[in-house]
């Protein structure tokens, strides 16, 4: 059985518009995720990143038509401009981190939801109400948004260091046992052909 180990930001457009679809992808081989939200800012500083904020105006408008293209093509809901982006993060990344630990719900379903509210809903991922919404909707208890702050916080920051050491530098990145690396939601088809032994 494959396991890929997902790492993402909560705060990643990109993030967003993967969907569900690596979960199918996952599903059809039976492959496993281990989901491992990680601290997006801290990541590019690390490994050679710029920040959007930064980036220079040329990229930054690339971007933003390139985001719009790519949501019409897979038919998402999409606002360039969210109310509540840059976030803190961080609370929604925990929330995701105790939910795994805990089980009896639907992850990708959750990290989806999260993500969903900052791209297409016009949420604040850093309110508690929001977060506890997220986990219900994806079958967790929501009092999750409550418990595991501490170890939210450590598993987070740990996450970063594995981030690092596996060769990741941006989200979503889906790591495989083989060391085969997958970047971005466009990837989702290559990961597919992979874990069918096409690539």
């Amino acid at each position: 059985m494959a396991k890929i180990d997902l790492y993402f930001a909560t705060l990643s457009p990109y993030a967003y518009l993967a969907g569900t679809r690596a979960e199918a992808v996952a599903e059809k081989h039976g492959a496993t995720i281990t989901y491992k939200p990680v601290d997006i800012m801290a990541l590019f500083a690390r490994t050679g990143g710029t920040p959007p904020k930064d980036r220079h105006p040329n990229r930054i408008e690339y971007r933003a038509q390139d985001l719009v293209r790519k949501a019409k093509k897979l038919d998402m809901p999409f606002n360039i401009k969210p109310a509540h982006w840059p976030t803190n993060g961080a609370p929604a990344a925990y929330a995701v981190i105790a939910a795994q630990k805990a089980g009896g719900g639907d992850m990708g379903k959750l990290v989806h939801a999260i993500c969903r509210s900052v791209w297409a809903d016009e949420k604040d991922i850093a309110e508690d109400a929001v977060v506890r919404a997220c986990l219900e909707e994806a079958g967790f208890d929501p009092s999750l948004a409550d418990s595991g702050l501490l170890v939210g916080a450590d598993t987070y920051a740990a996450n970063l260091e594995e981030a690092v050491e596996a060769g990741v530098f941006g989200s979503p990145f889906y790591v495989l046992e083989d060391d085969q690396r997958f970047w971005g939601q466009d990837s989702i088809d290559d990961l597919d052909d992979h874990l069918s032994g096409k690539l």
